[in-house]
């Protein structure tokens, strides 16, 4: 079993409204890697990422561009331990 890793990720900007989750969730997809992303209602998108440290990275530095139409601002990153996520969602 390949080495499990999670990041919490919070990204700021212009990121709600530009298919920003539908995105990312597509993308974490091909990279294989689980868990969930949402809006917050300060703006902000949050998200989780679990799964091989490598696409979990992958991910973390797309999120720095995101969707096309997104102009991300800052992407806040906390590490913690895997919870067995199973696929990746779009939460609401």
């Amino acid at each position: 079993m390949t080495e499990r890793t999670r990041a919490h990720v919070f990204v700021s900007g212009t990121v709600q409204g530009v298919y920003y989750r539908a995105n990312t969730r597509d993308t974490a997809r091909e990279k294989g890697v689980d868990g969930w992303v949402k809006n917050l209602e300060d703006g902000r998108v949050e998200a989780a990422f679990e799964g091989p440290e490598d696409a979990v990275e992958s991910m973390i530095e797309w999120c720095h561009t995101g969707s096309p139409a997104a102009e991300v601002d800052d992407v806040e990153v906390e590490y913690e331990e895997p919870q067995g996520e199973d696929g990746f969602e779009i939460r609401y």
